[in-house]
């Protein structure tokens, strides 16, 4: 046989054995893990806990604000399992919005600002609850209904809400400083901008709290042991201390608010 053909064959033969190396694993991968699967849905069948905890991040969208949390799950039975949550949100008065007060630097845009807005509030929440199982559903579809129930502790964070504002220009002082709601509502005083994050982290009030929270959780994840779920329910956050967050308002102790959230983890 020709030298050239030989290192054909030998060339070509480098190039398939790998390829031929690499399906065969990806066979035996898929097998197996296939296997897995139908061992898990025997046991689930017959009752077994065939997970031991879970965990998932997620965001929230409230009527008041919005946030995103971890959860971590232990369980205690196919149906019940225990719930550990941390959680960070931003609160805000239904009265607050925003509206265009100056030109931006390029001239096309305008700056906005929350009118009336005394702070910005943060809450970091810590709580402990249960969930259980209503509905559940097949290893590959179908949709597990679980209801939740929780409470724990809350510490929420008043940063101050800070703008740069001028004097009325017709009075020839026209110069630019920074000051807060409500000194501005009672002088000529013209907003230019807000510092945003950049500002009012000098002025910090911490209060702690309390909350609870009722949910129901819908989980349409492909697999048993993914999380793919939305979650709708109501919370209550009591603060010991009142939380003044917009100009003319009375501060509330009390935080009511409906949310929807979207959530993906796993169980293991």
């Amino acid at each position: 046989m020709p030298l050239k053909n030989i290192l054909f064959l030998f060339c070509l033969a480098l190039f398939t054995l790998p390829v031929l190396a690499q399906q065969t694993y990806s066979n035996d991968k898929n097998a197996a893990k296939k296997q897995r699967i139908n061992q898990m849905m025997k046991m689930e069948e017959e009752g077994d806990l065939i997970f031991d905890h879970y965990g998932l991040f997620g965001f929230k969208l409230s009527t008041n604000g919005y946030g995103l949390f971890y959860e971590r799950g232990k369980f205690i039975t196919n149906q019940k399992s225990r719930t550990l949550t941390f959680e960070f949100n931003e609160i805000k008065d239904p009265k607050d919005h925003k509206v265009a007060v100056s030109p931006s630097y390029d001239g096309y845009s305008y700056n906005y600002v929350a009118i009336g807005r005394l702070n910005n509030f943060y809450e970091f929440k810590a709580s402990y609850g249960q969930q259980i199982l209503l509905g559940g559903k097949g290893n590959k579809n179908g949709v597990a209904v679980t209801y939740l129930y929780s409470g724990g502790i809350s510490v929420g964070m008043l940063k101050q809400y800070v703008m740069n504002v001028s004097r009325d220009p017709i009075n020839g002082s026209q110069f630019e400083f920074k000051s807060t709601y409500p000194t501005i509502f009672d002088s000529a005083y013209y907003v230019d901008n807000s510092l945003g994050l950049g500002g009012g982290w000098n002025h910090l009030q911490f209060s702690p709290g309390l909350n609870l929270k009722l949910a129901m959780r819908f989980d349409y994840g492909r697999f048993n042991q993914n999380i793919t779920a939305f979650e709708t329910g109501v919370t209550a956050e009591y603060y010991f201390t009142e939380m003044p967050l917009m100009a003319y308002v009375p501060p509330k102790h009390l935080f009511f608010n409906a949310y929807i959230s979207i959530m993906f983890g796993k169980r293991k």
